[in-house]
């Protein structure tokens, strides 16, 4: 597995220690979005997508941040002790959506976010500077078994975040998905 990709988008100076967050591309075919790149106490590291989680309310039921002190249907006070703990006492708020197996794929992910980041910094100083990481495209949600039916209407269905230009008529890729509904509709797909 080869890291093909890496973007940037750097936070604004006032954040204490949130520096960037960032997308890692892997073998030109897929992406994880959303690390976050984290100035700590030893250093800068790459903290992996994660999610809040949640418990429900004893009393009605609604789901409820860990970190909630009250139930946001029916304000009853929460157990402040609820959440699991680490080995260390701190709680555990959140959980990762996506990260490495093992030390080896962290460390090849975590270097070249931090090269990446270094050098995104390097290219913020310059004039003129656009920051790339929201150049995605409008139909990153359509499947590429649905290639074709672009293909045949005239678009190139190839994407522009893997060194590509983007289709010139976006018209059709909207006329894809409307075929993909349709066919889905009538028992096809």
């Amino acid at each position: 597995m080869v890291i093909t990709e890496v973007r940037i988008k750097l936070c604004e100076e006032n954040n204490e220690r949130l520096l960037a967050f960032c997308s890692v591309t892997f073998d030109n075919a897929f992406v994880v979005r959303d690390l976050k790149i984290i100035e700590g106490t030893k250093g800068v590291f790459v903290a992996m997508p994660s999610r809040k989680l949640t418990d429900r309310c004893q009393k009605c039921g609604c789901k409820n941040h860990l970190r909630a002190r009250f139930c946001n249907a029916c304000g009853v006070r929460m157990d402040e002790t609820r959440a699991t703990r680490e080995i260390d006492g701190r709680a555990k708020l959140h959980a990762d959506i996506a990260h490495p197996i093992h030390s080896g794929s962290r460390e090849m992910v975590q270097s070249a976010v931090v090269k990446a980041f270094h050098e995104e910094k390097e290219r913020s100083k310059l004039p003129g500077y656009v920051c790339r990481y929201d150049e995605f495209d409008f139909d990153d949600d359509i499947p590429v078994s649905y290639g074709a039916v672009v293909s045949e209407m005239g678009a190139k269905t190839a994407r522009p975040h893997a060194g590509h230009p983007a289709p010139k008529a976006p018209h059709i890729a909207t006329e894809a998905a409307k075929v993909r509904v349709d066919d889905f509709a009538a028992g096809i797909g």
